[in-house]
């Protein structure tokens, strides 16, 4: 009797932890979280539109025609076919299915991460004089590491936005993918090493909130998280200028040393990062004579995009030999005896120059 009280009791007892609980998802303070808030809910209400009534038909079916039901029930074993009833079958769900459909297709393009929004609220568009606030965001093994280039400022696991302000963000990964989530703000965006991807977002409300990665990375990533602070302009010039005058410098050197594995970091503020320094981070040419790489012609020294599969620099750009093999004098490249060791011998490749010259 004392277990079974116990566990009637368990729902009551957990209702004050409860109360603690925040939905941000829910409740975001951006306004592109709060569209998809609001496709949610738009979804979860046109599926419950079937979900309910077959709900509820499940059970009064087995009520209605149940075995031992004293008053006699209709029974017609030749019946095969209702058009009303077919048309409820099938019409219904069909029209929440094109429903679905257009929410879906519309959605994803003016939700798409890459777009830049419209309007900084609900009857609110971006003002033509508004120049969106860059942000570089790079995640680390376990920290996040973000650059304000226009303010020459950098920050460890600390994101200032001023509010009503449309933010642009470039994001990318340092070594393993992790995934950038700050759920007041926007949905979450993937952060891959050798790529860049994008995140348009504005925050509404001032205040404080926490981004953290939502994709596992390793052994700090429960602890891998970073602190969102919105203020007005006036408070954001004052922080920048505050990270300014901290006097670490934000090179090579020290993201290299930041890029090292590291659990639970302070917040840091930097200043004066390196010029082209997130660039060089998604081609992975940080290091010192290391030759960039990546996708799309990011992390190449003064914004050359190299020809060819491998992306390298203009200095490092060349003509390799015509061949990759000498010729061979007494037999052709290849022979048609099985296990000839002319076989081996493919790679001979006759200049155009040669080819030319044989003709003449």
């Amino acid at each position: 009797m004392l277990r079974s009280a116990t566990y009637r009791l368990l729902p009551a007892l957990a209702l004050p932890l409860l109360s603690g609980c925040d939905w941000v998802v829910m409740n975001p303070s951006g306004d592109i979280a709060a569209q998809q808030r609001d496709l949610v809910l738009i979804s979860t209400g046109l599926m419950l539109l079937i979900i309910l009534p077959v709900m509820a038909l499940t059970v009064w079916f087995a009520i209605r025609y149940r075995a031992n039901r004293k008053s006699a029930a209709p029974y017609d074993p030749e019946f095969d076919h209702s058009t009303m009833l077919e048309l409820a079958i099938w019409g219904a769900p069909l029209l929440i299915i094109i429903a679905l459909g257009a929410l879906t297709w519309t959605s994803t393009h003016l939700l798409d991460p890459y777009r830049p929004i419209e309007r900084i609220a609900e009857g609110r568009p971006v003002p033509a004089h508004v120049k969106p606030l860059e942000v570089q965001v790079v995640a680390l093994d376990w920290k996040w590491l973000f650059i304000y280039p226009e303010q020459g400022i950098a920050t460890v696991n600390e994101l200032v936005v001023p509010v009503d302000r449309p933010l642009r963000f470039r994001i990318t990964a340092s070594s393993v993918m992790n995934s950038f989530y700050a759920p007041a703000l926007a949905g979450m965006i993937y952060a891959m090493p050798g790529m860049e991807t994008k995140l348009h977002a504005v925050l509404n409300k001032p205040g404080k909130y926490e981004g953290f990665s939502a994709n596992y990375s390793g052994a700090g990533f429960s602890d891998m998280k970073f602190r969102m602070t919105g203020t007005d302009e006036a408070g954001f010039a004052r922080w920048a200028e505050t990270a300014r005058q901290s006097g670490a410098k934000a090179d090579a050197a020290t993201y290299l040393q930041l890029a090292k594995p590291s659990e639970r970091e302070p917040i840091r503020l930097f200043s004066s990062p390196q010029p082209g320094l997130f660039d060089r981070i998604v081609g992975q040419c940080v290091e010192p004579g290391r030759p960039c790489g990546g996708h799309g012609g990011h992390g190449i020294p003064g914004g050359h995009k190299a020809e060819g599969a491998i992306q390298k620099s203009p200095g490092e750009k060349g003509s390799g030999p015509h061949m990759t093999a000498p010729p061979r004098q007494d037999h052709a490249p290849g022979v048609h005896q099985p296990g000839h060791p002319a076989n081996r011998d493919l790679t001979f490749l006759q200049p155009r120059d040669h080819v030319a010259a044989a003709h003449v």
